[in-house]
This record gives C-alpha cells, structure tokens and sequence, in this order.
C-alpha cells in the first residue's frame, strides 16, 4: 500500500475522504494568499517580515477574517489525518511515521528554509550583516525576539509533532471498545438540537482564560492558549472521523453554525471598527471578547466542514497532483514568498498589483521547486516528508 504524507486522509475502509483532502489543500493555498497581505498588513497579529510601505485596511480585514478559522481548520484535519494514519499502523510505527513526517522536516526547513527569511527581514531594517553567507552564522545569535533564531512558520509542524504524540494514548482509546461505547453516547447526544455547538464551550473557555496573557507568540514553551486551543481542534478531528454520525450532525445543523459564524463574526468586525475593545487583560470585557472569538472560530470551522462535505467529496486529477503536493508546498511558500516580497515592494507600484504579483510568483515558483526540485528526488523527497519513490518499479 502506498502511503502518503502525514496530512493525507484515508479511512478504515482504504477509502479517501476527499472532502478532507480538498480543505487541506485549499488551506495550504490560501495560506500563501494570507502571508502575501501581511507584507501590507501591520496590527495586533504582528508584523511580517517584508512590509510594504503603504498599507491595506481591505487586506487587513481579510487577515483578521481568515485568522479567525484558518490554523483551527489546520489542526482539526491533521487530526483526522492522524486517526486514519494510526489506523494502518502499530503505535510505535505511528511515531516513527511522525518523526519522518514531522520532525525531520522540522529539523530541515528550520536549518535551511528559516534563515533567508531573518535575513532579508534584517536586510529590509538596512542592517549591516554581510551576504547570506556571512549571516548564517548569525542566525544562532539569541533566540526570538532577542535573536536571530526562529522557526517562522514552521511553529505549525513542531507543535503538530508534539499534539500528535501527546495525543497518541487519547487515540488508543478511542480505538478500544471502551473508548467507542463512549464515542456512540457522544455522537448520539449530539444529534440534539444546538448540541453542535457545545464544543464551542472549551474553545471559549480557553481563549477567555488563556488568550489574555498569551496572545500568541508560537515558541512552544510559553504559548498556552494557542497550544491548548490546537490540542482542542485536533481532538475534534479525529472525533470528527471516527463515527459518520459526527459529520452527518453538521450537515443536519449547517444553517445553524453559519448563522452564528455571521452574528458572532459581525460582533467582533463592529467591536474592531468602533474600538471599543479594552486593553489585552484580565478585565471582563476582554475576556468575554476572546470568549466570543472561541465561539465564532468554531462556528466557521463546522461551517466549512459542512460545505466541503456537500461540495467536495470528489476527485479528479488536480487533486490527486495536489494532495501530494501540498505538504511540500507549505514548508517552501513563505521562503519563496519573502524573497519575492523583498524585491516587489521596491517597485512604484500599487498595493492590488504588488500583492496579485507576490501570491501568484509564489504559487508559481514554489510549485516548480516541488517538479523539479523534490517530486522526482528521493533525498528530497525525504526532507520534505514524503515517502520514497520505489525505483524498482
């Protein structure tokens, strides 16, 4: 059988979830789309590391929007993906299965991938250090934000390392006929009406409890409300795929969701607009803020689901090309996509045409590194997480 990479979906019966393969390779596209308007965005997610010297508010808008729901989504799939992954293997051969996948990865594009970024960022702030040759040995000077080492966006594959093997003995349960009587109540309860949005509850509580002392600085270490909310979301991924009834409730209340997904999320855009938020803290009014946001993500994401569910369990050839590809593309995009963004926001240009320009160069040189670069090479194809083409074949 062949196996693919960590993020691909299979079931128990060797058949493929499309929906699920769609959402992750549509996540991966426009992710290279939200990291192209942050090179015009500055706010409270932070700042990229090219930025453009005018701003967007309509792109700022879309940052906030996607942020909302997008990583979530991320988290839920991949814990789908895990599931079905332990379904084909033994738990040692899981792990092993997540140190190539993940660590080795990890490892890779955090030695190789990572440091252009700091340097043309360093280069942008017109610092003295040299060509890239020079600077690399100052990429381990400090740590983030006091130094150069970071993992960018890599933080997603080390804390879904982490996540899927603290997660492992959560998996093995469920995989016990303990495990599954107690899955069947759930998954029964949850045919009630509203019931489907009781797993907003912890979402909210640890955004209410958490978010207010740790925004969001992904070190891993001392990042206690994204850890724990991406722990939620991956739990409900393999939830989500281990009885139909799951997935059959949020078609049944997908009207619902999407009523609440507007409400909440024009709640949170009028709070923006009229500035009203208090300062990040431990006051009533944050903390129900944040509350609301843990709602609304939730909100989204079964929204989302219910749609791919209706529109998307199906195949066809771009996405067999796409699904392998995906994992790859991810960890080369944001590299490709800060070169780029270096040389384009120099250019007397407008903000609609810089950014057209920045996400479609991605998208199209990052997918040509993937063809000729690591598709066909088994070295490669190694460090990038994919299985090994059988040259006996």
């Amino acid at each position: 059988m062949n196996l693919k990479s960590d993020l691909d979906i299979t079931n128990n019966h060797q058949q493929r979830h499309y929906d699920l393969d769609w959402l992750r390779v549509l996540a991966v596209l426009l992710l290279i789309y939200f990291h192209a308007a942050t090179v015009f965005y500055q706010g409270e997610l932070g700042e990229f590391y090219i930025r453009n010297n005018l701003l967007s508010p309509v792109l700022g808008w879309f940052i906030f929007f996607v942020h909302q729901w997008h990583m979530p989504l991320f988290f839920l799939i991949s814990g789908a993906a895990s599931w079905f992954s332990l379904q084909l293997r033994t738990p040692m051969q899981y792990v092993n299965e997540r140190f190539k996948r993940l660590l080795i990865p990890f490892i890779f594009g955090t030695l190789v991938l990572v440091p252009p970024q700091v340097y043309y960022k360093l280069l942008t702030h017109h610092e003295n250090i040299g060509s890239y040759l020079q600077f690399y040995p100052q990429f381990f000077n400090g740590i983030r934000p006091q130094g150069n080492f970071e993992w960018a966006h890599l933080w997603f594959v080390i804390y879904l390392f982490v996540i899927s093997i603290v997660s492992l003995p959560l998996l093995l349960f469920f995989k016990q006929d303990m495990g599954r009587r107690w899955y069947s109540t759930i998954a029964t309860f949850m045919k009630q009406p509203g019931a489907i949005l009781l797993p907003a509850l912890p979402l909210a509580m640890i955004e209410g409890a958490f978010r207010p002392k740790w925004f969001g600085f992904q070190n891993l270490y001392d990042d206690w409300a994204n850890l724990l909310l991406y722990f939620c979301y991956f739990v409900y991924g393999l939830i989500l795929c281990f009885d139909t009834r799951f997935k059959q409730t949020i078609v049944q209340h997908q009207r619902l969701v999407f009523f609440m997904a507007i409400v909440t999320m024009s709640i949170i855009f009028a709070i923006q607009v009229t500035e009203v938020l208090p300062v990040r803290g431990y006051s009533g009014e944050y903390i129900l803020y944040q509350m609301l946001r843990g709602l609304n993500s939730w909100c989204w994401v079964t929204t989302i689901l219910g749609l791919s569910q209706q529109y998307l369990s199906f195949t066809n050839s771009i996405l067999q090309y796409t699904t392998l590809a995906a994992y790859p593309v991810f960890l080369l995009h944001q590299t490709v996509l800060v070169a780029i963004s270096f040389y384009v926001v120099q250019w007397n240009l407008g903000i609609a045409a810089k950014f057209l320009i920045i996400s479609t160069a991605t998208v199209l040189v990052t997918n040509l590194f993937y063809e000729i670069l690591i598709k066909r090479l088994n070295i490669p194809r190694f460090f990038f997480g994919l299985k090994p083409i059988n040259i006996n074949k």
